[in-house]
């Protein structure tokens, strides 16, 4: 780290986004974090297991706090319709008890000066019939690998947990895209309904977009499979639609190109991620901004297995970076989330290879993150057994972290 002060960071000076409409004051970003603090729509019995979560006061009091005049948050993710919820305690946008719920966070953001967008998120064939009552989708009928990796969670009715492999995904045929992609447009019509400044489309991480993109799971020989460009064509195709729902300048997307979460171990990784871009760049040239994972990053694996993946595909884990999608991506803003904190921060936009940071277990423990980088105070240390719910005591590991005044 450089010897200025913290101040004089790039991270502390603004930057527009939404095409220009919107000024950050900061560049410091709230990742989109699951966490699972909603409260169910209705009783939950054996007879009638409910599957519909919500937001509350809660919730707006957690983003609330990590809120700063001029400063954006990325929700957390945010199913599109029932069979994309990939985990209890998540609440949607495809319910009217949805909008009036997100409405109460995205109103404590405002209030504070801040931002906020939706983060839509389809689990694909990480949801599993236990917790959404439908079957698992995807790209295609690709079981799970390891036919003993199980699922976190008991879900109500089980007495342990149950495998992935029990539950394998059936092929979305080209109706049910159309569905799926109408299902997306109508929750981004909802979050504007309820607030948000725009809207984000993961489409990393092993859930349903990136499903589509990588070649171990999608295995279609239709035109959404079978080349890197017939695979991101749902993708493009959904990032269209949801332009035109909403506006270009309204939408962005979250990439991670060289991960391997969810068992994404397909090949042709520059071949396709450069594609999908172009073709985004191309056909949204608005676009609010994109939003990549660090390709050394993993959040299960190590370094030293995560450079083995790469070296399989001819990549040098040592000088593998994403130069090659920001000069793709032009002025459309670049942000970088994956390993950043106070150690490694403040003089990460200096070479301009990004034009902000995305930063969310940090963000966790330390509500007032931003002030702490700039001011250089002490960082709080996180509790990752408490990072996700649902717990009795909702606000543990939640609400409860402290600002450095107190």
């Amino acid at each position: 780290m450089k010897g200025y002060e913290s101040a004089a960071s790039k991270l502390f000076t603004p930057i527009k986004i939404n095409n220009g409409a919107i000024e950050l004051s900061h560049r410091i970003i709230l990742a989109p974090m699951t966490r699972n603090r909603g409260i169910p729509l209705e009783p939950d019995t054996p007879e009638k297991r409910n599957r519909i979560w919500i937001v509350d006061e809660l919730v707006a009091e957690y983003y609330a706090q990590r809120t700063t005049a001029g400063g954006l948050l990325i929700s957390e993710g945010i199913p599109p319709n029932l069979e994309g919820n990939g985990s209890p305690g998540v609440a949607g946008l495809f319910h009217p008890a949805h909008v009036s719920g997100w409405h109460k966070v995205t109103s404590a953001v405002h209030t504070k000066g801040g931002y906020i967008f939706a983060q839509l998120w389809h689990a694909g064939r990480t949801a599993i019939k236990p917790w959404t009552g439908t079957p698992s989708v995807s790209s295609s009928a690709t079981p799970w690998d390891n036919p003993d990796e199980f699922m976190r969670r008991i879900p109500p009715g089980y007495d342990s947990p149950v495998k992935y492999a029990d539950f394998p995904p059936i092929e979305l045929t080209k109706d049910q895209i159309k569905r799926t992609v109408a299902d997306y447009c109508s929750a981004a019509k909802m979050a504007m309904e309820a607030g948000f400044d725009g809207i984000e489309v993961h489409a990393g991480n092993g859930y349903l977009p990136e499903q589509f993109l990588s070649s171990n799971i999608n295995k279609r020989t239709d035109e959404y499979g079978g080349t890197p460009q017939n695979r991101c064509r749902f993708v493009v195709e959904l990032m269209e639609e949801l332009a035109n729902a909403v506006g270009g300048d309204k939408c962005a997307i979250r990439l991670s190109p060289f991960g391997l979460f969810n068992q994404t171990r397909g090949e042709q990784r520059v071949e396709t991620w450069s594609f999908l871009c172009e073709q985004i760049k191309e056909k949204i040239p608005d676009m609010s901004y994109i939003s990549l994972i660090e390709p050394r990053y993993e959040q299960i694996h190590s370094t030293a297995e995560k450079d083995a993946f790469l070296a399989t595909w001819g990549l040098d884990p040592s000088t593998i970076n994403l130069k090659f999608l920001r000069k793709i991506m032009g002025p459309t803003p670049f942000f970088s989330a994956g390993g950043w904190n106070d150690t490694n921060a403040l003089d990460a936009l200096d070479e301009n290879e990004y034009d902000a940071l995305v930063i969310g277990r940090y963000f966790i423990s330390n509500p007032d993150l931003v002030q702490r980088l700039k001011e250089r105070k002490p960082l709080t240390k996180y509790d990752r057994a408490t990072f996700y719910g649902p717990f009795q005591d909702r606000e543990r590991g939640f609400t409860d972290y402290p600002t450095w005044e107190v």
